[in-house]
């Protein structure tokens, strides 16, 4: 399993326009193939700052997404509200409690 973490940080004046765009489209990207789980977190301190949390059973799940239709056009109208260049990970678990 992989697990993908992005932050991301938007000018204030457009955290409510992604929220509206996250909540479109929440479930079409969990129903992607390959994708087993998704939230979004905001920080507490500075709110226009959110992560997302993924789950993806293989990293060719991640990759058959972030060239798919949906997340090009996710991506298209969520890039144009950053007031920072976004960040991301992808984590194998090493260890479980």
């Amino acid at each position: 399993m992989l697990v993908r973490i992005v932050k991301m940080t938007f000018k204030h004046e457009n955290i409510a326009s992604f929220e509206r765009i996250f909540e479109m489209h929440r479930g079409k990207i969990r129903a992607f193939e390959g994708c087993s789980f998704l939230e979004l977190y905001q920080d507490e301190k500075q709110r226009n700052v959110f992560f997302t949390y993924s789950h993806w059973e293989h990293a060719d799940f991640l990759e058959a997404y972030r060239k798919s239709e949906l997340f090009m056009g996710v991506w298209a109208k969520t890039k144009v509200l950053f007031s920072k260049k976004p960040e991301a990970w992808s984590l194998t678990k090493v260890q479980e409690n």
